[in-house]
């Protein structure tokens, strides 16, 4: 049974990775305790939904996302998320 030194305590994050990029892990942790890990909101999950729209107002949203060159349903939720925090600044 070996013992593992112990990790220093580093002032930013350049420092510590400079630090690890130098230093065997396997002398600060025991990887044979490690355990397997999910991280399952790495990347914000999605739903879909269905949305009815005016014709008129799907084919103005097109234009807009077209001339700003992105897909018309991201530009939806940029709308949407700009608007929700706009409201919520408001009622804070």
């Amino acid at each position: 049974m070996s013992k593992t030194k112990k990790i220093p305590g580093f002032r930013s994050e350049d420092e510590e990775r400079d630090f690890w990029s130098e230093k065997d892990s396997s002398e600060y942790l025991d990887w044979k305790k490690s355990k397997s890990v999910i991280f399952s909101r790495l990347k914000p999950s999605t739903k879909t939904i269905s949305l009815r729209l005016p014709q008129f107002l799907l084919e103005e949203i097109r234009l807009l996302a077209n001339k700003r060159d992105v897909p018309y349903q991201s530009l939806i939720k940029i709308f949407l998320k700009e608007r929700i925090d706009r409201e919520l600044k408001r009622t804070a």
